[in-house]
């Protein structure tokens, strides 16, 4: 016994000299994964400092909203809700439902045209379809610019200007190359296998679509369906070229015009109502958070 005592005392000083140089790399990277993620805190502080700002100041006067950039609210003023909910020649809820015909007519043209045109550039053979697929990816690189005075020209012509078909038809026409390019990365993902079986089964091309394909691409289908909202639901261009009748005003526009460049602009009203016009988005992006993550991370987007 009293051997091993003497063993075991001597061999403990040798193995607490061991344990220093593993402890130190372990402290390093701790302190570097504190400093990242304050960095990281700091970041989202500032970029998400102008929403809360807009916020704060939905609540403030419209007199007192550029003579104060913090974010501490002396008093709560909510009559930039109310007032700024009637303060147009209609309801604040009119102009919303105005987007939501729009946003829900793009969704479904999208959905339809994109999924069928990426079904046929993924699994069809046809002449040129190499060459047709790249004019599509070069498509989304040209401006809207480019293309917005023809198509004013003839959605004029047809006297469809001051309408909604402007702002819907082209959606059913898979004019976004972006999504029928997303669609087709994950068509491309899914095994021919199940277009073999399904066809010794007797099924066509339709059939396959519809009965295989679609409820695979559930995915990639809710972030063309995501994108679609978030897009169309903030776009001010397209609407300020068509719609002419402020009865037809998407929010966008509608928030524009609390600004007038001849008289005083109710900022306040325009703050409140645009905290209105981002609950939907919030709620769109909070729910579908997960399907957008699935659907890129499938899709071989990096």
């Amino acid at each position: 016994m009293t051997d091993l005592q003497t063993r075991s005392a001597t061999a403990a000083p040798e193995a607490s000299p061991a344990r220093e140089p593993e402890s130190r790399p372990v402290a390093a990277r701790r302190a570097r994964s504190v400093v990242k993620h304050l960095l990281l805190i700091a970041a989202s502080l500032l970029m998400i400092y102008p929403l809360l700002w807009l916020l704060v100041s939905s609540f403030r006067p419209t007199d007192v909203i550029f003579r104060t950039p913090g974010l501490w609210l002396n008093d709560l003023f909510t009559e930039n809700y109310t007032g700024g909910w009637y303060a147009l020649g209609s309801p604040f809820s009119h102009y919303l439902v105005n987007s939501l015909l729009v946003v829900v007519g793009a969704v479904v043209g999208n959905l339809v045209s994109c999924s069928l045109a990426a079904y046929a550039f993924a699994r069809l053979k046809f002449r040129l379809r190499t060459l047709w697929f790249s004019i599509m990816l070069v498509t989304i690189m040209l401006p809207i610019h480019v293309v917005v005075v023809p198509q004013y020209i003839i959605f004029n012509l047809l006297g469809w200007v001051n309408t909604f078909i402007p702002l819907v038809l082209p959606k059913f026409l898979a004019t976004d190359a972006f999504f029928v390019f997303l669609m087709v990365q994950f068509i491309r993902g899914i095994p021919r296998e199940l277009d073999e079986a399904a066809r010794i089964d007797g099924c066509g091309h339709w059939r396959i679509f519809t009965r295989v394909m679609l409820p695979l691409m559930g995915p990639a289908l809710a972030t063309s369906a995501i994108f679609t909202i978030i897009w169309t639901w903030s776009d001010f261009f397209t609407p300020l070229i068509y719609l002419t009748d402020p009865e037809k005003y998407t929010v966008p526009l509608a928030l524009r015009s609390f600004l007038d460049a001849t008289s005083g602009s109710n900022w306040g009203a325009m703050f409140a109502m645009s905290i209105v016009s981002l609950v939907p988005l919030f709620l769109v992006f909070l729910f579908g958070q997960r399907f957008l993550i699935r659907g890129i991370a499938t899709t071989g987007i990096k």
